[in-house]
């Protein structure tokens, strides 16, 4: 059983204040039913259906007030539909589970609800020089420009005064929440605290009795940490930073017009605002053991906040939108601190693998971190990032298609489309989804097929945004012309709802369609259509499965990989092919895709993406905690001479640069070794009992001249490249050359075009990698900018040839992925294992091993030794690191090189 703290920008419950003259939560006037094809009005009051009759306006008319606005299955601003807790479905009131209002609320907008006290930027249209020049000689001129909607004092105290109630909220993340009430309910989960903001303003009910009673009730009795800040705080952070500058961006829409540039520098200081203030709430409730899960780009400062006050907390974050390649990201102003204030996490996670890639890649590139295939190596510690893709709820959703008035709307459905082919689709309308591009699609699809004009209809539901925009006239145009060419008294081939429908008609609508159709220019994970596919059984809507036509850039792509139709949303007719063939698709291809889809749709689901979560942060925690360097112990002589005198074959790995002497960089010629170091290797050779390998970055030439006065030791060159074993004359090249050879030309052009563009650098060629020496650079700062470039550009571009590129300190260091100091000592070991086989007291050739280093790249020899020792292989395994780093070595040395020999000498002397 788990306990989580989880945030995320809004709670699920918010407050509804009974104002006078304003009817109760969830008041309607008329529930909307089912409607014939014969019917020809509907009352006003009605529920938005899909049958409306046509009107000289093709859009429909704008939803109820807020105030009509029911509790139930709700759409929230990122598109992702949040049902009422299983428990509360039966008691709810009929008809109440989908709002009257259809798109994103806008926060501070709401009647019962206290208005914002934030003072917005200009609009952007007057952003513009030319349009604010233009504004103030209208003034002149004496011309009243509109007014904003003002606030008064006997509005605060209304609100003040007002009765009020915890609701359902119908803002955040709804697949966040139905992953956690999952794996609440199958009791996975058993006891967990949600911190957000109410979703409203609060500045009116400041220094009031009534705001330390909500947040009282809220803590007590729904387990909600309700966090407050200023009105102009979360407007600035959410309405203009978040939504104007964040989602654009991550969604590969750079912003690039004057609004943008004001918006930032506008709202920066309220989103770092904001995310203090999440923190500060988390590390005054903060309780040893609890598990801190902190959701989505709204928060991306706070892991780093949490972790500058809580340096031992268990960390978690995940991001529930697309990560956009670096050289998009890199284009925000704040792209370091936000990427800081990630990394403060103990693990990262993301939908894809692809996001995961991008984000190591930027680390990469802009914190000059070593990024490996598992996370992010920093100085002080390593951070986890894994890609795991998050589901729907199939019991929760199960049970609402139960619901009899599903039944009705398909009926309903059914008859009015009765011999005709259902397209459906349901988008936010703005440029990320791709309305536009489905529509223009669709259009060159009915063009091109005559034969299933009057027989095809595309349902298209789209979820009204908070700002107007040139997209909603030119969807509403195209959706016009195509009405106006081939619809008649009977048949519209385009039925365009701006608005949601409720839950009833959507499932319903899902359970008939004959093909559902998303062209999301960029997205994370769709869950609609992980509920379409579930709601495609057949057992509703009294047919066989339909097709899914699917965009390439959305992250649901990744894990439907065969079984979707895949189109590129820009390729017209790539998608007009796509919906041609959905409709022409045999009925047993139709039934083979929706089994391989169904499968995926099924075993990940949101309990199982939320428990996989909490498992794997529980397990890198530990693993992070235990390499902590203030949590690994000194080196202790005593136990260490006990082990060595006991052992009688003795293995002894050793690194050269920063352990056995004091020079580091390995571009710095060194004539010949200390003496020191010299005496101690031959003291201890000379018990042949001992068998010893130094290991270095250096050419192995270098190596026989520093070490010629050493006979019988065994030398590991070019970080596990090239192996000499002991008493051996001759180097044994362990790397492909030819595989060497090919990586190396094209590596060498990149690292010359960077070469070019940094005066004072220098490409340094060994035999098996290549080193970009930026140290004397004439200009530091650039050329370190420039190296992380030419790193991130090797990593790019050589991926598949198994080579990467290290940032180090001055320098980048390329070498190969498949021969490492490990995969040396791994040879090493088996060579012993073939050569000094088991007798009648040892089993294996090796009773003690010792490795000692200081590096990064000792750390997998740390890992290889330790596991000799976990599984029984050796039975005294020593494993020291120098370095002030975390490590997965069992033991620390504080006194440097000199230490090192000391206990060197020392154990040469017990012999």
């Amino acid at each position: 059983m788990l306990t989580a703290v989880l945030l995320r920008s809004f709670l699920p419950q918010t407050v509804h204040f009974n104002l006078p003259g304003t009817p109760p939560k969830g008041a309607r006037s008329e529930k909307a039913q089912p409607v014939s094809r014969k019917a020809t009005e509907q009352p006003e009051s009605t529920a938005p259906s899909l049958f409306q009759p046509v009107t000289s306006n093709i859009t429909p008319p704008h939803t109820p007030t807020e105030g009509q606005k029911p509790v139930g299955g709700f759409i929230n601003e990122d598109g992702l539909r949040v049902l009422p807790p299983l428990d509360t479905v039966s008691a709810a009131p009929s008809g109440v589970r989908a709002p009257a209002d259809r798109s994103s609320p806008t926060w501070g907008g709401r009647p019962d609800q206290p208005m914002s006290r934030a003072s917005s930027p200009p609009p952007p249209s007057l952003i513009d020089a030319s349009l604010q020049h233009k504004a103030k000689e209208l003034g002149r001129q004496g011309v009243t420009q509109p007014s904003v909607l003002a606030r008064s004092e006997s509005h605060d105290r209304v609100f003040a005064q007002a009765d009020w109630k915890i609701v359902p909220a119908d803002q955040g993340n709804g697949g966040l929440r139905n992953a956690v009430e999952a794996a609440s309910r199958e009791g996975d989960l058993a006891d967990y605290t949600w911190v957000g903001t109410l979703g409203m303003p609060t500045d009116a009910l400041q220094g009031t009795q009534k705001l330390q009673d909500i947040e009282d009730k809220f803590a007590t009795e729904h387990d909600m940490l309700a966090v407050f800040c200023s009105d102009k705080d979360f407007d600035g952070h959410y309405s203009h930073y978040c939504k104007q500058i964040l989602w654009p961006v991550f969604h590969y829409q750079i912003p690039d017009n004057p609004k943008s540039k004001a918006y930032e520098d506008h709202s920066w200081k309220y989103y770092v605002n904001v995310n203090q203030a999440f923190a500060d709430k988390i590390v005054k409730n903060w309780k040893k053991g609890d598990t801190i899960w902190v959701h989505d780009y709204h928060l991306l400062l706070v892991p780093g906040m949490v972790r500058k006050k809580i340096p031992s907390a268990k960390i978690g974050f995940f991001l529930h939108v697309a990560f956009p390649s670096s050289e998009i990201f890199r284009c925000l102003a704040t792209r370091q601190q936000l990427l800081e204030g990630m990394v403060g996490a103990n693990l990262i996670g993301f939908h894809i693998h692809e996001y995961a890639r991008h984000f190591l890649q930027t680390c990469s590139r802009l914190l000059s971190a070593e990024a490996t295939p598992d996370g992010i190596q920093l100085e002080d510690r390593f951070v986890d990032v894994i890609n795991l893709p998050i589901g729907i709820d199939p019991v929760s959703l199960s049970l609402h298609r139960e619901e009899p008035e599903v039944q009705k709307w398909i009926d309903t459905m059914r008859e009015r489309y009765a011999g005709k082919k259902l397209i459906v689709a349901r988008d936010k309308l703005d440029h990320v989804r791709g309305v536009r591009q489905k529509l223009l699609s669709y259009e060159l699809f009915l063009n091109r097929n005559p034969e299933w004009r009057g027989q095809v209809v595309l349902i298209q539901v789209a979820l009204s945004t908070s700002e107007k925009s040139e997209l909603d006239a030119a969807v509403s145009d195209i959706v016009t012309r195509v009405n106006s060419l081939w619809a008649n008294l009977a048949y519209q081939p385009v039925v365009y709802l701006k608005q949601d429908i409720d839950y009833a008609q959507y499932l319903a609508l899902l359970s008939i369609a004959d093909a559902l159709m998303i062209t999301s220019q960029r997205e994370g994970m769709n869950l609609t259509s992980h509920e379409y596919l579930f709601c495609q059984d057949g057992k509703l809507g009294g047919k066989k499965h339909g097709s899914l036509i699917l965009s390439e850039f959305t992250g649901t792509a990744s894990m439907f990989s065969g079984g979707d139709l895949a189109v590129n949303p820009w390729d017209y007719n790539q998608c007009a092919r796509a919906i041609k063939q959905a409709l022409e698709m045999g009925e047993e291809e139709k039934t083979r895709r929706w089994e391989q889809l169904s499968k995926q749709v099924n075993s990940h689901t949101g309990a199982t993406w939320f428990m996989n979560l909490m498992s794997r942060l529980d397990r890198v925690y530990e693993e992070q905690l235990r390499q902590d360097q203030t949590s690994v112990p000194r080196l202790s002589m005593g136990p260490l001479a006990s082990q060595y005198r006991r052992s009688q074959r003795r293995l002894m790995i050793l690194d050269y640069e920063g352990t056995l002497v004091n020079w580091g960089p390995v571009n710095q010629i060194i004539p010949v070794s200390p003496q020191r170091t010299l005496d101690v290797l031959n003291d201890l050779l000379l018990d042949d009992r001992n068998t010893i390998y130094v290991m270095s970055g250096r050419r192995p030439e270098e190596l026989d001249r520093l070490f010629r006065r050493v006979s019988n030791l065994g030398l590991i060159a070019e970080n596990g490249c090239f192996l000499k074993d002991c008493g051996s004359n001759t180097w044994t090249e362990m790397a492909d050359s030819d595989q060497i050879r090919t990586w190396k030309e094209s590596v060498k052009s990149i690292l010359t075009y960077y070469l070019e563009r940094t005066p004072g650098a220098e490409i340094e060629e060994r035999r098996c990698s290549l080193i970009f020496h930026y140290k004397n650079a004439e200009d530091y700062d650039s050329a370190m900018r420039q190296a992380t470039d030419c790193a991130s550009h090797i990593n790019d571009a050589c991926e598949e040839q198994r080579v990467h590129a290290i940032p180090l300190d001055g320098c980048v260091l390329v070498e190969p992925i498949d021969w490492t100091k490990s995969t040396a000592a791994e040879r090493i070991f088996a060579d012993l294992r073939a050569h000094i086989g088991p007798d009648a007291t040892h089993e294996s050739p090796v009773d003690f091993l010792m490795v000692v280093g200081d590096g990064r790249e000792d750390e997998k020899v740390f890992k290889w030794a330790n596991s000799l020792n976990e599984d029984g292989t050796v039975k005294e395994v020593v494993t020291v690191s120098l370095g002030a780093r975390n490590t997965e070595a069992k033991a620390t040395l504080t006194q440097g090189v000199s230490g090192v020999l000391s206990t060197l000498q020392k154990l040469a002397q017990i012999a």
